[in-house]
């Protein structure tokens, strides 16, 4: 039986690992936004999922998730318009309606409530 050096097992583990590495040189774990888009829009311009996903060491399930959210995304942009300081005031203001129409709410039923306790509550005033 021979006898190994101490600490063997991980030079060959860290050399495996720098050979895996200078194998395939532009495989990243993750990607940017940008990178995502840039590859994204090559798959909209017509290259193909097999290909991109060969290119670029990502699988083709997650490339066509990032084309998914990147559709979405821009219907998403489309539908709605940009906010202005108006919309912003008119917002505002529609929430300050609300809480006053609340207030004016909650003291009519205090007044009700305050009336039906009152000894001449169904007798009418004289005039």
């Amino acid at each position: 039986m021979s006898e190994r050096p101490v600490g063997s097992g991980a030079k060959r583990r860290a050399t495996r690992k720098a050979d895996a590495a200078a194998d395939t040189p532009r495989r990243q774990r993750r990607f940017s936004a940008r990178r995502k888009a840039a590859a994204v829009m090559r798959l909209v311009s017509g290259e193909t999922l097999e290909e991109l996903s060969r290119e670029l060491g990502v699988a083709a399930h997650e490339l066509s998730r990032w084309r998914e959210q990147y559709e979405v995304g821009g219907r998403a942009a489309l539908k709605g318009r940009a906010a202005d300081a108006g919309d912003v005031e008119v917002k505002r203001l529609k929430e300050k309606i609300g809480e006053l129409t609340m207030d004016n709410e909650l003291l009519y039923e205090r007044i009700h409530a305050m009336e039906a306790g009152s000894p001449f509550a169904g007798m009418r005033p004289k005039r």
